[in-house]
C-alpha cells in the first residue's frame, strides 16, 4: 500500500528557516504584500491543561513553558496562539523568554536537537468565551476556529503542542495523495 500524506498550508510553520530568514508569518505576509505583527502577552512554565500535557507526553507534575501571542494583520487581531513545550526542552533556551525568536521557535526547537517530522492537527468551530471575544474584538456568538496542532520529532517525540484561536477569514487547505 503506497504511503498517504496529508499536506497542508501549514508546512511551512513547521520547516526551520535557514540563518537571517524571517519566520513563517513574516514571510506569509511579505508573499500576500499584507503587513501584520506580533505581541508576546505571557511566557512562562506552568503544569498545562490536561489535554496538553497528555498531548505532550507529560507525567503529572511535570511542566512546559507556554508562549502566549496575538498575532496581528494590519493592526488588528486576528488569532490567539498558545504554544507549549516540554520544559525539559525549552527551560534556559529563548523559547522560555519573552523575546521574539529569530526564524519562529520551529528554527531553534530543531537547532537543539528536535526536528519537527511529524504533526497532528485537530480542528474544530467553538464559540469563544469574552476574554477571547475581547481580544479579536467579535461580537457575541461569532464563531472562531480552533486548530490544535501537535508536533513530532521522526521518534515521534512531542516537542510543540500550540492551540490556535483564528476569528472569521482564515481558510485551512488540506490536500492527499490516494491511490
Amino acid at each position: 500500500m503506497p504511503d498517504r500524506m496529508w499536506e497542508s498550508e501549514s508546512v511551512a510553520y513547521l520547516t526551520p528557516r535557514d540563518a537571517g530568514e524571517s519566520d513563517a508569518w513574516t514571510q506569509e505576509l511579505e508573499r500576500r504584500q499584507r503587513r501584520g505583527s506580533q505581541r508576546i502577552v505571557e511566557v512562562r512554565e506552568l503544569e498545562p491543561p490536561p489535554s496538553i500535557a497528555a498531548a505532550l507526553g507529560l507525567r503529572p507534575g511535570e511542566t512546559a513553558v507556554v508562549r502566549r501571542r496575538i498575532m496581528y494583520l494590519e493592526d488588528q487581531p486576528v488569532e490567539l496562539t498558545d504554544s507549549y513545550y516540554p520544559a525539559a526542552i525549552a527551560r534556559g533556551t529563548p523559547l522560555a523568554e519573552p523575546g521574539k525568536i529569530p526564524g519562529g521557535a520551529v528554527t531553534l526547537v530543531a537547532s537543539l536537537g528536535h526536528t519537527v517530522v511529524e504533526v497532528t492537527e485537530d480542528v474544530t468551530v467553538d464559540v469563544p468565551d469574552q476574554g477571547v471575544r475581547e481580544a479579536l474584538r467579535l461580537t457575541e456568538g461569532e464563531p472562531v476556529l480552533v486548530l490544535t496542532r501537535t508536533s513530532a520529532t521522526a521518534d515521534r517525540e512531542p516537542v510543540e503542542v500550540s492551540r490556535m484561536i483564528m476569528l472569521r477569514g482564515h481558510h485551512l487547505t488540506y490536500r492527499t495523495k490516494a491511490g
